[in-house]
């Protein structure tokens, strides 16, 4: 049987209600950030919202902005899409860098 922390952070695996209690936040603001668009949990067969340590550690995140540096939600939202954007240029970046030395070396 796999332990918690063997699973990927992508492994969606917690129910809105543990979601909550670990996070230590309601349930109905989990969903209010659901319909804001800040997380996207996965949904099950039976349409139940699944968490992943990913989220969660992305709905920390918002609370951070938030409740730390007095960021609005609209202001929590753009950081984090601007971080997830940074994010995949910089993978893209990487990998074109790896393309051209490839192709200096052939």
């Amino acid at each position: 049987m796999a332990l918690m922390s063997d699973l990927p952070d992508s492994e969606p695996c917690y129910v809105i209600s543990v979601a909550a209690r670990l996070l230590g936040m309601h349930v109905q603001t989990l969903r209010y950030y659901e319909r804001a668009g800040l997380i996207e949990p996965t949904r099950s067969r039976g349409n139940i919202r699944l968490y992943s340590q990913r989220d969660l550690a992305r709905l920390r995140e918002v609370r951070r902005l938030m409740e730390d540096l007095g960021v609005n939600l609209a202001g929590a939202e753009v950081i984090l899409r601007m971080r997830d954007r940074i994010a995949q240029l910089e993978q893209e970046r990487d990998a074109l860098a790896g393309e051209v030395q490839r192709l200096r070396q052939a």
